[in-house]
């Protein structure tokens, strides 16, 4: 039986969580213990839900109960969901807060890298990407051109908040990632895992992105740089290809979202 609750200007509690909490306090909710995340849209929180991921809580519209979310409610188990009509949520939240209905998940124990790379052929990694909306665009395409998994270093943006997931449509819950310790040395870590690793960056010292080496490589780990600052260079020395997109028109580099879309596809040709 489903949980529904109405929500009144005593909901304080659980409303914070969609509406105060900032994702860092979210991500520290339970502390020591994992904290929770909000997925946004039914799409996003159906792609939890097959996850595997636990819902601790909903907030959505109360026509949304037997419109878009009638299906997924019931997979909620006893999670509250709490609802009221979209003025009295805005008004009692203080913000324009559905966009289709609210989730706040339970977190999971991050992925071990060794076993998310043991039988990939194709891994993107992502070197200090800050801004949450590439995150989301970035692991779109890893999941619609082929890539068997994403890893992140310690400094890139949390897949899991709320505009990362919402804009990779839920696929943040598809494909497998991590967390690589470290910014260090990890090309030689993914090198002893058996990839060869491309560094997409602009320099003289390239190759083409479609040189036909570099689609008979085995395990290719494609590795994509920060926004606007792109790889470090003690990256690039330490990958084993730097690759270029030819461009025109004057144009000298890509959004690393764009850039990632168009890698992902042509490294994984055969």
């Amino acid at each position: 039986m489903s949980n529904i609750i109405e929500i009144n200007n005593n909901s304080t509690d659980v409303l914070q969580i969609f509406a105060l909490l900032s994702e860092p306090q979210l991500l520290h909710y339970f502390e020591p213990e994992l904290g929770l995340f909000i997925a946004e849209s039914p799409k996003v929180i159906e792609r939890a839900l097959n996850a595997g991921y636990e819902p601790y809580a909903l907030l959505m519209e109360r026509r949304d109960v037997d419109g878009q979310m009638k299906e997924l409610i019931p997979r909620c188990g006893e999670a509250p969901v709490y609802i009221a009509d979209y003025d009295e949520i805005t008004e009692i939240t203080g913000f324009k807060l559905i966009r289709g209905a609210l989730c706040a998940f339970r977190r999971k124990h991050p992925a071990d890298i060794a076993e998310l790379c043991r039988n990939a052929r194709r891994i993107a990694v992502l070197e200090n990407v800050v801004n949450p909306t590439n995150i989301g665009a970035i692991f779109r395409s890893a999941a619609a051109l082929n890539m068997d998994a994403v890893l992140l270093t310690p400094a890139c943006s949390d897949p899991l908040y709320r505009r990362s997931s919402r804009v990779s449509m839920g696929t943040v819950f598809q494909i497998p990632w991590g967390y690589l310790s470290s910014n260090d040395d990890y090309p030689q870590q993914l090198r002893e895992m058996g990839f060869t690793t491309a560094a997409m960056a602009l320099s003289d010292n390239s190759v083409s992105i479609d040189a036909p080496e570099l689609t008979s490589i085995d395990k290719l780990a494609i590795v994509l740089g920060t926004e606007g600052e792109g790889l470090a260079d003690k990256t690039i020395a330490d990958c084993d290809y730097t690759v270029k997109i030819p461009m025109t028109h004057g144009v000298d580099s890509l959004n690393v979202a764009a850039a990632s879309a168009v890698a992902f596809w042509q490294l994984d040709r055969q």
